[in-house]
C-alpha cells in the first residue's frame, strides 16, 4: 500500500482519501501480509513514496516484462458470496501468468484497491488473498493504493487492479518465432472458469434464479465459480531450467480459440484434439445453461485448460513429466501444422 511516515512517525496513507484511522488500522494488519512476500532483492520495506528493487544477478542480459490486469465481473460474485479471500489470487495470477508467456520471472507487484468506505475486514481478506497469490508466484508485494471514492462504489463493494514486472534473459525471450511444424501443443488444466466469462455466467444465475448452493459433483456452483485462478509461474520455469519452449499462451478472454494464434507465425495453425482432456463440468453446465456451441464455448471459456505450451516434438516427454511433477495435471493436445491461405490459425476438432 502507498503510504508515507507523517513527523509523529505513525504511518498515513499517501494522496488516497482514506479516512486516518481506519487506514492506519488496515496498514497494521496487512504489513506482516506483505512482508511475508519479500525477496532478498526488496530494498527497504513499505512506507516509501516508491518501492524499490534490486535486479537478480542471476538473470544475464535483463529485459523487464511488465504486465497489468483486474479480476473483471468476478467481483461481483465475490460481493455475493461474501467470499473476499481468493479473489486476490485472481489477481494476481492474470498478472503473473501474462508474462510468464514470455518467459519472465515475476519479481514484484503492486495492487490498487478502491472503494467508497473502507471496510477494514473485507479489505484485509483481500490483500491477504493477494499475498497468498505473490507467495504462489514467488513475486513480492511491495506496495500499492488504497482509495477510498464515496459516490463512486455502493455498501462493501470494491474494484481491484494489479500490476507486476518480471524479468527475462534477452537470450531466452519466448516469442513464438521459433514455433515450427510438428511442434507439440500441450494443455495445463485450469482450476475452474479462472477470471473470464464472468459477465455471461452472472446472466445466466440471474436470469434463471440459479441457486448457487446447488451442486455439481459434490461441490456447490458457488464454489466451483469462486475458485481462484491457477498461478503457473514456478511450474514453467521449473521446465525452462531444462527444456525450450518455443511459445506459451494463457488462456484467458477469448479462450481457446483468440489467444492460441496470439503466439505463432502467421503460416502455421494449431490443430486442437477436444476429446484430449476432460472438460470439467462446470463447462458443461455453463454450455447447457446458455445454450452455447461448441464455437462459442471455447472463444470465451477456457474449457479446463488455463494454459497452453508449444514444445519440439522431441522435448515433449520431459516437459510432461516436468510439469507432473510440479503437480500439474498436463495433456498433450495438439500439434501445429502448415496453414493453408485465408485458413484460421486454429482448428478445435
Amino acid at each position: 500500500m502507498s503510504q508515507k511516515k507523517s513527523e509523529d512517525n505513525s504511518i498515513t496513507y499517501k494522496d488516497s482519501g482514506v479516512n486516518i484511522e481506519a487506514g492506519n488500522n488496515l496498514i497494521e494488519k496487512i504489513k506482516p501480509h506483505a512482508k511475508a512476500t519479500f525477496r532478498k532483492e526488496v530494498l527497504g520495506g513499505l512506507g516509501g513514496f516508491g518501492s524499490m528493487f534490486e535486479m537478480p544477478n542471476h538473470i544475464n542480459n535483463p529485459v523487464l516484462v511488465s504486465g497489468t490486469d483486474g479480476v473483471g465481473t468476478k467481483l461481483k460474485l465475490a460481493f455475493e458470496l461474501n467470499k473476499h479471500d481468493t479473489i486476490g489470487q485472481d489477481l494476481v495470477a492474470m498478472c503473473v501468468n501474462d508474462i510468464i508467456v514470455q518467459g519472465a520471472e515475476p519479481l514484484f507487484f503492486l495492487d490498487y484497491f478502491a472503494c467508497g468506505k473502507l471496510n477494514t475486514q473485507i479489505a484485509e481478506k483481500v490483500i491477504k488473498g493477494i499475498s497468498d497469490g505473490c507467495k504462489l508466484a514467488k513475486c513480492s508485494l511491495v506496495g500499492g493504493e488504497t482509495a477510498e471514492m464515496p459516490g463512486m462504489y455502493q455498501g462493501d463493494e470494491y474494484d481491484l487492479a494489479g500490476f507486476c514486472v518480471g524479468a527475462v534473459d534477452k537470450t531466452k525471450i519466448i516469442d513464438g518465432k521459433s514455433v515450427d511444424e510438428g511442434d507439440i501443443i500441450i494443455g495445463i488444466s485450469s482450476s475452474g472458469a479462472h477470471s473470464n466469462g464472468y459477465s455471461l455466467i452472472r446472466k445466466i444465475i440471474s436470469e434463471k434464479k440459479i441457486n448457487l448452493d446447488l451442486k455439481i459433483d459434490n461441490e456447490t456452483i458457488g464454489d466451483l465459480l469462486i475458485k481462484p485462478t491457477k498461478i503457473y509461474t514456478q511450474s514453467i520455469l521449473e521446465v525452462l531450467k531444462t527444456e525450450k519452449i518455443n511459445a506459451m499462451a494463457h488462456i484467458t478472454g477469448g479462450g481457446l480459440t483468440e489467444n492460441i494464434p496470439r503466439v505463432i507465425p502467421n503460416e502455421f495453425k494449431a490443430v486442437i484434439s477436444k476429446i484430449s482432456w476432460q472438460m470439467p463440468k462446470l463447462f458443461s453446465w455453463i454450455k447447457s445453461e446458455a445454450h452455447l456451441d461448441d464455437d462459442e464455448l471455447f472463444k470465451t471459456f477456457n474449457c479446463g485448460i488455463g494454459m497452453v505450451i508449444i514444445v519440439k516434438k522431441e522435448s515433449k516427454d520431459r516437459v510432461l513429466i516436468s510439469l507432473r511433477n510440479s503437480k500439474e495435471n498436463a495433456f498433450e493436445i495438439g500439434k501445429i501444422t502448415k496453414k493453408v491461405v485465408d485458413e484460421p490459425q486454429i482448428q478445435i476438432i
